[in-house]
């Protein structure tokens, strides 16, 4: 679900405004509102960027300015103005949240054990790809 027309009024000082080259070369700036709407659309799927419908600006583009939208607190600032106004509407109830939604795995018969080809099972890790948007999501205080 994308950004309501109300929603935009309240975001949309927000968000800097485009920079124009002085000779007007290079492509134009993609349109704040797509592009927040496919930052949104990442932030409330989890799913990868690459994975971002093409409804939306390219990956790569709202990847790069949720990247500078964080570094320069907007992001915060537009997520705190999304909340503010979802609870001033009613539809933000802080009386219950969930603070940590981390769970450990288990494997059958144990980490360590062999399986039928007589190979034992390995633990690889998840460890997150240089990449992600995982240290973004922390920063913004969105992840645990």
């Amino acid at each position: 679900m994308d950004l309501t027309d109300a929603q935009w009024a309240i975001l949309a000082p927000l968000l800097p405004t485009p920079r124009m080259r002085r000779d007007r070369r290079g492509r134009p700036w993609r349109d704040p509102r797509d592009v927040l709407n496919g930052i949104l659309w990442i932030l409330r799927t989890g799913a990868p960027w690459k994975d971002l419908p093409n409804r939306y600006p390219s990956y790569q583009t709202c990847h790069r300015r949720f990247q500078t939208w964080v570094d320069r607190g907007t992001l915060r600032r537009v997520l705190r103005a999304l909340a503010t106004d979802l609870h001033a509407r009613g539809g933000l109830d802080l009386s219950e949240a969930f603070i940590d939604g981390s769970f450990a795995s288990a494997k059958k018969k144990g980490s360590a054990s062999a399986n039928q080809t007589g190979q034992r099972d390995q633990d690889h890790g998840h460890r997150r790809p240089r990449w992600s948007s995982y240290r973004y999501y922390h920063r913004l205080g969105l992840a645990a």
